[in-house]
């Protein structure tokens, strides 16, 4: 690989967060001891899935991996971009997984990124396509990020195991640089959104899912809606399932989401009249109530974007950008701390006991797009 200066790492925690912020800080990096205990070794099949989307989407990307897959170096390549890509995301991890480092790799691309995603696009784990398409965009808005070139078609659903689903992402590039934010008011909720989906199973599923989360939200504001998509033939995968993503929307332009999906596990017969999937009516429930718990802790997002959040604000030119958020995620953490590291960015944290959330400060990096065709 010739002689570069590695950022040397070990271990494999946060190696998707290690591997995006390699690429926009343009550091190569070693990382030992990847999945070094146990008896599977090394790499797992959604993170070698995941660099070669990193090859398909620059050039000159350098990717070296041991015979174990317990060691890996990386030098970043320049970003390009491109329509009409096609990546094939396994079944090991939802679309989810690879979708939150590739809309920020995608703003600084020499031309916008056009890509269809093949794989799960719904599951208990991962964010799921419809938080990004209603939730995600938003956030990017605030920097400064044009809605114009920014969509997300869901061609087909796919719950775990087999998954089936496709998406078409597009995502347009940042002309020069991000905008630093001062983005503090959270704002009253205001109205609730949502979309069930159902991929082979019956309708009635979608409606139970829908009817116990209104029940809850009903009882707090009177404008909820929530759509119904079911799916049949190719459009519906290849595995049984369902699932919802709500939102709260606030006056302020904030969004607050959560998701999940139900499906039958790997090892499940789906022939076997004993196997049942959870029943809607709880999920519908638990979903209601764990938004509105997203509300109650605070914040200009939910804790499944903070760490979208604090890398944008890193991002941004060498400005004062000042956030709030509710209780730190353990994964906000890490970015805060990986920031540091290959950015030299430092957030200044202060606490706000009154409404117990959390004030961040921090002068961007000032990344721009040197990658952009210049007309």
């Amino acid at each position: 690989m010739g002689k570069f200066s590695f950022m040397k790492l070990k271990g494999s925690r946060c190696l998707r967060l290690r591997l995006l912020l390699s690429t926009l800080s343009s550091v190569p990096i070693l990382i030992e001891d990847i999945h070094a205990e146990g008896t599977l070794l090394g790499l797992r099949p959604h993170e070698i899935s995941l660099l070669r989307l990193l090859e398909l989407v620059s050039d000159g990307c350098v990717v070296e991996i041991n015979e174990t897959g317990t060691k890996l170096k990386y030098k970043p390549g320049i970003l390009m971009g491109g329509r009409h890509l096609v990546h094939d995301c396994g079944t090991s991890r939802a679309i989810g997984y690879f979708m939150e480092p590739l809309i920020v790799l995608g703003l600084f691309g020499k031309k916008p990124l056009s890509i269809t995603l093949k794989g799960i696009t719904n599951d208990s784990k991962d964010p799921s396509v419809d938080t990004f398409k209603f939730a995600t965009m938003p956030i990017l808005k605030k920097f400064g990020v044009s809605a114009d070139g920014f969509s997300l078609k869901i061609n087909s659903r796919g719950v775990p195991p087999y998954g089936g689903g496709e998406v078409v992402l597009s995502i347009p590039i940042v002309e020069n640089s991000l905008k630093a934010v001062t983005w503090t008011d959270e704002g009253m909720v205001k109205r609730v959104r949502g979309e069930t989906f159902s991929s082979r199973v019956s309708y009635e599923f979608e409606n139970s899912l829908k009817n116990s989360a209104r029940g809850i939200f009903n009882q707090l504001l009177p404008d909820v809606y929530i759509f119904m998509d079911h799916r049949k033939g190719d459009g519906a995968g290849k595995s049984p399932g369902y699932g919802i993503s709500l939102r709260a929307e606030t006056t302020s332009g904030c969004v607050l989401s959560v998701d999940t999906a139900v499906f039958y596990a790997e090892n499940d017969d789906e022939d076997d009249e004993k196997k049942e999937l959870r029943p809607p009516e709880d999920v519908g429930e638990q979903m209601a109530l764990s938004l509105i718990g997203e509300i109650e802790q605070g914040g200009v997002v939910d804790s499944t974007h903070q760490g979208l959040l604090f890398l944008l604000c890193a991002l941004c030119p060498q400005d004062v950008s000042k956030v709030r958020v509710g209780k730190l995620s353990p994964y906000g953490i890490d970015v805060l701390r990986h920031i540091q590291d290959f950015l030299g960015v430092k957030f200044a944290i202060k606490p706000e006991p009154s409404t117990e959330t959390v004030i961040l400060k921090c002068v961007g990096c000032g990344l721009k797009n040197l990658s952009r065709k210049i007309c």
